[in-house]
């Protein structure tokens, strides 16, 4: 998204399924990590029962498939991975390692594949409602943000999850990856002013 020989900015956005199920999976094993990042909405999070040495351990697993699904290229495995019974393609988790989330998540695969499935779906479904307005939302902010340092932007990606979350707000949950509320991002005004300081930070 530059001219020849100008800096190149990539933002892709999107409500990715594998996210979606990776956080729905946290809430019903009642995952905290991130303990930053809210619930999803109309799941009711689980009431822990495990010892702590169990819940550590599940926690670790999540948290290692967590990063894979997030940014994949930038966590690759160790070991080989291989798909979950029952969430079709969504869900690879490493052949060693991960059998405690493995046994923990699959109970779970068919409400999990649901859910992304309808989050994916109203995204898209908004999305397409408003051709062109993701583009001039990340455009404009860029555009903004040269203005006030007086340059061109530096090159950058940023990979944006909308997400069907609890709170409205702006979440890191990788290097180059954000994740958004749906409302927020819907809220023209509002997603303008939370961006500025992602594109700042990058640009």
């Amino acid at each position: 998204m530059g001219g020849t020989g100008a800096p190149e900015w990539v933002i892709r956005e999107d409500a990715g399924q594998p996210v979606l199920v990776a956080l729905y999976l946290r809430q019903v094993l009642g995952i905290r990590s991130p303990d930053e990042l809210p619930h999803l909405r109309g799941i009711p999070p689980r009431v822990n029962d495990r010892s702590d040495d169990a819940q550590a351990l599940l926690e670790r697993q999540w948290r290692e498939y967590w990063a894979m699904t997030v940014e994949p290229t930038a966590h690759p495995s160790p070991v080989p991975l291989d798909l979950v019974d029952g969430f079709q393609t969504l869900v690879a988790l490493p052949t060693t390692g991960s059998e405690t989330l493995i046994a923990a998540i699959t109970p779970h695969a068919a409400e999990a594949v649901e859910f992304a499935r309808h989050a994916h779906e109203r995204y898209r479904s908004d999305a397409a409602a408003k051709p062109g307005v993701s583009y001039r939302a990340y455009a404009g902010a860029i555009a903004e943000h040269e203005r006030r340092v007086g340059r061109r932007a530096h090159s950058f990606e940023l990979n944006v999850q909308v997400l069907p979350l609890s709170q409205r707000g702006v979440w890191w949950i990788g290097s180059l990856t954000i994740a958004v509320t749906d409302g927020l991002r819907g809220d023209v005004a509002a997603f303008d002013t939370a961006i500025h300081p992602i594109i700042a930070e990058l640009a």
